[in-house]
């Protein structure tokens, strides 16, 4: 979500940049990470993390990936993490579309709602899902590539829906439930034979459903050179979900624009974001 990556963004800000206070963003209920699926990851890492030790907030992680230990560059972000905070984080793999859409639908059963729900659900690599048995392949638009990705995306945000409805019936101030993925379209890996001006019909179906868009571009330029040896990112927020005034307010935002900032990943895998 916008604002749980605004907080890690401000959480993990230069030192040389302007050090805001580390307060949330009014809350938005859904946010898609676009771009390179390596760094994407890194980034929803450091978001599960940072809900979990920052907000306290229980977090559901979906993944095809085996997570076996934190990435180098979460361990040099987080030194200090407690094994408490890691606690709160439960990591899913769901090997197909059938599965993922399985184990959401089951987030609404009681058990997984006691005693408390997740307030943070993440799904990494939504195209890896998609392009999976029972999702398709991207190569070609099938119109039941976009269905598949409108049922599971129609289903997360019911999911978030509902799991808000239960922690504000319990009075929790974990609420509302968000939702965070990633996906990598065909149009970002040059499929398309370089027009820049080719969409993708499933994130068109996907930019329905989710709020905010979290678009990662590296920055291949001079300026970037110059800063070797670190690479440097821009991201870049973009959807209807920041054009709120509360949220273009408390970002000091107020023509509802897209937000940039820029990531540091110097060698040794360290992250650091600053204000662009």
């Amino acid at each position: 979500m916008a604002d749980i990556l605004t907080l890690v963004f401000r959480t993990f800000m230069s030192h040389s940049g302007l050090k805001r206070d580390l307060t949330v963003s009014p809350p938005t209920c859904s946010t898609l990470v676009v771009g390179d699926h390596s760094i994407s990851r890194s980034v929803l890492l450091l978001a599960a993390v940072t809900a979990a030790a920052e907000m306290g907030i229980k977090v559901m992680f979906f993944t095809q990936t085996q997570i076996q230990s934190l990435p180098v560059s979460l361990q040099r972000c987080v030194p200090n993490l407690s094994p408490e905070s890691l606690k709160k984080i439960k990591f899913s793999y769901p090997r197909t579309v059938e599965e993922l859409l399985q184990q959401v639908a089951s987030l609404h059963e009681p058990t997984n709602t006691s005693p408390t729900p997740p307030s943070l659900i993440i799904v990494d690599r939504l195209e890896s899902f998609l392009s999976g048995p029972g999702g398709g392949s991207q190569s070609g638009f099938h119109p039941m590539e976009q269905s598949c990705a409108a049922h599971l995306a129609a289903l997360l945000c019911d999911t978030a829906a509902f799991l808000t409805q239960v922690l504000e019936q319990r009075g929790s101030s974990s609420a509302p439930c968000r939702i965070i993925a990633s996906f990598l379209s065909e149009v970002n890996i040059g499929h398309t034979g370089g027009d820049p001006s080719a969409t993708d019909p499933i994130l068109d179906v996907l930019n329905r459903y989710f709020q905010v868009r979290c678009t990662l571009d590296q920055d291949r330029g001079y300026q970037a050179a110059a800063a070797a040896p670190q690479e440097v990112w821009h991201v870049y927020f973009s959807g209807r979900g920041i054009t709120d005034s509360s949220f273009t307010k408390d970002c000091g935002n107020s023509s509802g624009v897209a937000q940039e900032w820029q990531l540091f990943i110097f060698p040794d895998g360290f992250m650091e974001f600053k204000l662009a």
